[in-house]
């Protein structure tokens, strides 16, 4: 087995896509960064790898068995045993990945580029690892508004995607609020052009057509109304507030 040693992780946790395990150039000084002393390093298939990015769903019980108590974190002085931490590549990308003790991918992380560099070199001569998985490689995922497909989050940076995610948990808590006038007023505020149209709209009309405009990209006009939309909702504040600092009132 090859093994990878002075590992900088930077752990997203309990994410399911993708674009939001950040890579290097977006890590943040506030990041609880960690070092591995060393890593298992397994070399798999695509679908597998994308899969374990892109879900949080159950890892095949031969790769959790082969890798099974082999990592260690090292952490003031102390080496730390890890019950099933690894990192994969396809040959294309590479991710860090600890379980946690569950099966399923908790934590994920990207690697630095010099190790990144290290893992292509490491894996080349080696043949790809074949995991049985088919039973739950051929579940289709499925995208929501609180968990948007990547075309819609493809080329904006960690803290637009931050803010892009926040509008979107705004606009799904006014779909359950079902207020007519309320949608209606924040549709105007989007497209003030078109107010007299709108006022004729039905709620869930609204809805559709303001979520439909606003999914695509990230604007000023994106940044501002979703600093409007979450005022005086304290939650969506908080996260406003840990993503961008303190709010102007």
């Amino acid at each position: 087995m090859l093994y990878l040693h002075d590992v900088w992780v930077n752990w997203f946790e309990g994410e399911e896509n993708g674009y939001n395990i950040c890579h290097f150039h977006e890590w943040r000084k506030d990041d609880a960064v960690e070092l591995l002393d060393q890593v298992p390093l397994l070399k798999i298939e695509s679908v597998l790898f994308h899969y374990i990015e892109n879900d949080l769903a159950e890892l095949p019980q031969e790769l959790l068995h082969e890798v099974y108590q082999k990592a260690f974190l090292r952490k003031n002085h102390e080496r730390i045993q890890l019950d099933n931490c690894f990192v994969v590549t396809d040959g294309v990308g590479i991710l860090a990945v600890d379980t946690m003790g569950y099966t399923i991918p908790i934590r994920k992380s990207r690697l630095i580029p010099r190790q990144e560099q290290l893992v292509y070199e490491m894996i080349e001569s080696h043949d790809f690892i074949k995991y049985s998985f088919e039973a739950l490689s051929t579940e289709k995922k499925e995208f929501h508004i609180l968990s948007p497909e990547p075309d819609l989050m493809r080329g904006l940076t960690r803290k637009e995607r931050q803010l892009k995610q926040l509008l979107f948990m705004a606009l799904d808590h006014l779909f359950t609020s079902k207020n007519v006038a309320e949608i209606r007023y924040w549709y105007t505020e989007w497209r003030p052009e078109r107010y007299a149209d709108i006022q004729h709209l039905e709620f869930e009309e609204a809805w559709i057509q303001l979520y439909e405009e606003t999914k695509y990209g990230w604007t000023p006009k994106h940044y501002k109304f979703c600093e409007n939309i979450i005022k005086g909702q304290p939650f969506f504040e908080k996260l406003w507030e840990m993503e961008h600092g303190p709010k102007v009132n």
